[in-house]
Order: C-alpha cells, then sequence, then structure tokens
C-alpha cells in the first residue's frame, strides 16, 4: 500500500457527525473522558493507599515516600510522552500506539484493583507510565488528523476535545473518592479500570468507520539499518538501566528515595541535551538561536510554576485529608467532605474561567501582555496561592483549618495556570526553529517533568521545616523567580526576534 498524504487521510474521515465536526472527534471525545477519568479518579486516591497504615486498606508507607512516589509517578509519564511520539511516528502510527496505550493503561488500572499489596502495585505504575506515554501524544495527533491545515474548524475542534480532559478530571474525583471512604480503596481503583474498560471498547468498535485512514501508519518508519541501530540503542539503555538496578540492589540503596533522586537527574539533563541538540544543529539560522535563547528563562519559570501546581495533588492532598476541616454542618445539615473531592476543584475552576482569561486576553486588543509577562503573572500566583496557606496556618486558632482557604489556593494557581500554560505552548510553537517544530512542543511538555522531578526531593523538606515554613519559602522563591523574569522581560522580547 502506498502511503497516503495527509490531504488523503482526512477525505477518508465523515467530516460530519459530532456537532459539525469530523465522526471521529466524537470517538476520541469519549475515549479520552475515560482515560482521563480513570487516571485522575486513581491519582486522587492513590497518595492515601500509598501511606494509608494496612489496618485502614493502604500499604503503611511513610508520607514522605508516598509523595515522592506521586512526584516519580508524574514525572514519567510526561517523559515517556516522548518515547511514544516517536514510537508512534518511527514503528506503529498513532492509531495503534494509542490503542496499545490504552490496553496497558486498563491493565495498569485493573492490577491496582487487586489487593495484591506493593508488588501489584509497582506493576501497575509501569503499565500506566508506558501506556500514558503511548496514548497522551497520539490521541491528540489523531485529533490534528481528522482535519485539514486551513479547516476553520480545528482550533474549535481541539477546545471541544480538551473539554473532555476536565470533564473526566472533574467527575472522577467526586465518584472515586466516595467510593474509596464508602467501601475501600480496590473498589475505587476498579472503577477506574471499569471506566478505560469503556474507551477501549468504544475505540475498537467505533474506530474503523469514525477515523478513515487517518494515523494509520508511521509518518516517518525505520529502514532496515535504523532498525538495527535503534535496537542496539535500546538494547544497551536496557542493559544499562539493569546493572544500574542491580548495582543499587548490591548496596541496599534500591529505595524510592534513590529511585526518585534518579528521576530528577533524568528530568534535568534531559531537557538541557534536547535543548543543546536544537541550538547546535547546523539546520537552525541566527533568528531561531536567539528565539531558543528567549525560550529558557520561559522554561525554567515554567518549571517552577508546575513544581508548585503538581504539589496540589501530593503535598495538598495530604494537607486536606490531616489538615482540614472536612466535617462540615451546613443550616443544621452535617456532612463529611471525603479529601480526595479537593482533587475536583483545579478542573472546576479551569472549566469555569478559561471562557474569561481567553475574552479578557482578546478584549485587551493591543494592549494584551506580552508572553514573558503572561509567565511572571501566572508564576506570581502560584507563589501567592502558597503564601495563602501559610497565612491561613499562621491565623488558624484551631487544629484543622477551613476548607475554604485550600479551595481559594487552589483557585490562585488555577489563574496562574490559565495565564502561563496556553502561553506556553503556543511559545513553544511560535518560538521552535523550523527543522524542530515537532520537539519544541515535546521540550515544553518536559517543564512538567522536570518539576515533579524536583519535587521528589522538595517534598523531604516539609519536615524539617514544618508545612508553614515549606509553603513561605516555595511561595517566596516563585515570587522573587518571577520579580527576576519580569526585569528580564525586555531582554527576552528582544531576543523573540519579533514573536509577542
Amino acid at each position: 500500500m502506498s502511503k497516503m498524504t495527509r490531504e488523503e487521510m482526512v477525505e477518508s474521515v465523515p467530516q460530519h457527525g459530532f456537532f459539525g465536526h469530523p465522526r471521529g472527534l466524537g470517538i476520541l471525545f469519549f475515549v479520552e473522558f475515560w482515560e482521563r477519568f480513570s487516571y485522575y479518579g486513581m491519582r486522587a486516591i492513590l497518595l492515601y493507599y500509598l501511606y494509608f497504615t494496612v489496618s485502614q486498606g493502604g500499604l503503611g508507607l511513610d508520607k514522605v515516600t508516598a509523595q515522592q512516589i506521586m512526584s516519580m509517578y508524574g514525572s514519567l509519564i510526561f517523559m515517556t510522552g516522548i518515547l511514544g511520539g516517536w514510537v508512534a511516528d518511527r514503528l506503529l502510527g498513532s492509531r495503534r500506539s494509542l490503542m496499545y496505550g490504552a490496553v496497558l493503561i486498563m491493565l495498569g488500572h485493573l492490577v491496582l484493583s487487586l489487593p495484591f499489596g506493593l508488588g501489584a502495585f509497582l506493576i501497575s505504575m509501569l503499565l500506566i507510565i508506558v501506556g500514558s506515554g503511548l496514548m497522551k501524544p497520539n490521541i491528540s495527533n489523531v485529533v490534528g488528523g481528522l482535519y485539514h491545515k486551513n479547516d476553520e474548524r480545528l482550533d474549535a475542534g481541539f477546545v471541544i476535545f480538551y473539554m473532555s480532559v476536565n470533564m473526566g478530571a472533574l467527575l472522577s474525583p467526586l465518584i472515586i473518592d466516595k467510593v474509596r471512604v464508602s467501601v475501600g480503596f480496590h473498589e475505587g481503583f476498579s472503577i477506574a479500570a471499569f471506566g478505560m474498560l469503556l474507551a477501549l471498547v468504544a475505540y475498537v468498535v467505533f474506530q474503523k468507520n469514525s477515523l478513515g485512514q487517518v494515523e494509520n501508519h508511521p509518518s516517518n518508519p525505520l529502514n532496515h539499518k535504523e532498525k538495527i541501530k535503534y535496537a542496539k540503542i535500546f538494547s544497551l539503555s536496557a542493559i544499562v538501566i539493569l546493572i544500574l538496578i542491580g548495582v543499587l540492589y548490591f548496596m541496599g540503596q534500591l529505595t524510592f528515595n534513590s529511585i526518585s533522586l534518579i528521576v530528577l537527574i533524568i528530568g534535568v539533563v534531559v531537557p538541557f541535551i534536547y535543548w543543546g541538540i536544537m541550538y547546535l544543529s547546523p539546520d537552525i539560522n541566527k533568528t531561531e538561536k536567539s528565539r531558543l535563547l528567549a525560550y529558557v528563562p520561559l522554561y525554567l519559570a515554567s518549571v517552577l510554576f508546575w513544581s508548585i501546581q503538581e504539589q496540589g495533588s501530593n503535598v495538598l492532598g495530604v494537607f486536606a485529608e490531616e489538615k482540614t476541616q472536612l466535617d462540615l454542618s451546613v443550616y443544621g445539615i452535617n456532612f463529611v467532605i471525603p479529601a480526595g473531592w479537593f482533587q475536583s476543584i483545579n478542573p472546576f475552576f479551569i472549566v469555569l474561567f478559561a471562557p474569561v482569561i481567553s475574552l479578557l486576553w482578546q478584549k485587551l486588543g493591543k494592549y494584551n501582555p506580552s508572553t514573558p509577562l503572561k509567565f511572571v503573572i501566572g508564576l506570581i500566583f502560584a507563589g501567592i496561592s502558597f503564601i495563602v496557606m501559610m497565612i491561613a496556618m499562621q491565623v488558624q486558632h484551631t487544629d484543622l483549618m477551613n476548607p475554604m482557604w485550600l479551595i481559594f489556593s487552589f483557585f490562585l494557581c488555577v489563574i496562574g495556570e490559565l495565564c502561563l500554560s496556553p502561553t506556553g505552548s503556543s511559545v513553544s510553537v511560535k518560538l521552535a526553529p523550523t527543522a524542530f517544530s515537532a520537539q519544541m512542543l515535546s521540550l515544553w511538555y518536559l517543564t512538567n517533568a522536570t518539576a515533579q522531578g524536583i519535587n521528589g526531593q522538595l517534598v523531604k523538606l516539609i519536615e524539617p521545616l514544618g508545612e508553614q515554613n515549606y509553603f513561605g519559602l516555595i511561595g517566596a522563591i516563585a515570587i522573587v523567580v518571577a520579580l527576576i523574569v519580569l526585569t528580564m522581560t525586555p531582554k527576552i522580547k528582544k531576543l523573540m526576534q519579533g514573536i509577542h
């Protein structure tokens, strides 16, 4: 079969059938909703499963280790996304990659739903990390492949698609953590597994008639020599990893802490190498090199932002469970808020305020803040969200904090996210050298991987500093870095060579 052009692939897709959009968008919306439902629902209760005692249904790990694991988990998922994109481009195509990823994710949740302790958890962790790496970048690629590049519906199609992400993230903690509280952890994990099964079944049944020939084959398949070359590279990498694990094991250092440190090193080194390869490439010109230099302070600012934002699922997750008033009475009605419900606050505020922020930028017109200034605003809001937690602990007069403080902290961080995150994706595309247009977006995704790698070490400061000082220190660092970036804004704008 000869290779189809992008136009031919798009023409093979029914172009209507889902609210004026290609029929395939409907099935991808459904799949992404349930995949995000399963992931965020699992994540909402995973922290508690790790550090609750065995008598409470958990694994009985200490809190610092549990928080390190959560950070490693998130970091590795973003790292494997790069490999997932490579596998799709060179080996399987995006369609098969996302299907195999969905299978692995479902199996991971299924293993986690079984009461087999730490061993089952580690297996599930591996399956979900690899599965997410295959699925996360490729389902978005298939969405884009449904449209011609000049199709006016394209941007709206992605808006509809990303609604599925936030809808799944909003609903799943409310359902799954309620099941965890009422029945148990494994029953909660089983709902996540069932959600992923629904997504997989729907995809297998409907994808052929809805997606046509879009991304059915690798865009740049390996030739025979390349297969041999990469087989050697991956085999050598696997051997090095096994040797490293063996050395750590016999030295008695094969611990979650040592693995967390390795993840941090990878999270710092990989982006540095990635950026260096682009900057030193003979395929980029002087203007593109200047833009790559402008990207460095923006990258570092975003790493610090995501470090704070991602602590909402571990550091603030522990705080919600242990230091927040969950027994409430409203108009004489008593009820208990499951701690995992706080994980729905972030997507709720995103759904609520994303249109507001988007409209604000449009209304500002020529007064619309520059890209570096939006990064500064986003980071300042993130820093203030932690300062608020410090203030709350200072002024509270009871052992348990009013939950409105925690909600306010999440709200501030979401406003920061809406300023920084869409801008980061956009500027990554705008500043990308022509020869590395796709890989620049992969570099942007690594900001989260680096941030969560750092978090794996940061959480060790909570006990010696105390939570109040920890929140104050991290918040203050974020604000100081934001002000440094602000002073650099004229230089950054100059380096961006005409990009706003």
